[in-house]
């Protein structure tokens, strides 16, 4: 078991399988030492949750471990590009989040946090990342978050 996958468990999370593409694109790209992960919604099991928008069917707390899921998510891609080995990850370098939110809400960073934390927690300092936060009138298949995300690998 890789330190990564140990730290996983020891934090009670269990990584899904990493969901094939749903329209024409690849869900990663890896270019030299990067890894580009494609946007990662909400899906947990093959089922899809957090459907509806921020600030009108789910609160910020709520939406937080939508981002957390979409975190987990992202991971399970790495790890698939990583060949089953998340130790090779050396670098979260960026993750750029979108919000399905009313007008009126202004809380992206507080949502995206839940992705953001979740980094932190899994890979330590290495988890720390520059990082987007944007509002959105709506995302794919209704979803309330959406998250993409760009490691560096050994």
């Amino acid at each position: 078991m890789s330190q990564i996958e140990q730290r996983l468990s020891e934090l009670g999370l269990t990584l899904p399988e990493a969901a094939a593409p749903a329209a024409n694109y690849v869900p990663y790209v890896q270019t030299g030492n990067l890894v580009v992960v494609s946007g990662q919604i909400t899906m947990e099991n093959g089922a899809i949750k957090y459907v509806g928008r921020v600030g009108k069917d789910f609160t910020t707390d709520e939406a937080y471990e939508a981002a957390k899921l979409c975190g987990l998510n992202l991971i399970a891609q790495v790890k698939a590009a990583c060949e089953g080995d998340l130790d090779r990850v050396q670098r979260v370098v960026r993750l750029g989040g979108f919000v399905n939110c009313t007008d009126d809400f202004t809380d992206q960073p507080k949502v995206i946090n839940g992705a953001s934390d979740l980094m932190a927690e899994v890979f330590g300092d290495k988890g720390k990342h520059a990082r987007a936060a944007v509002g959105v009138n709506t995302l794919p298949l209704g979803v309330a978050v959406e998250v993409e995300g760009m490691f560096e690998i050994s």
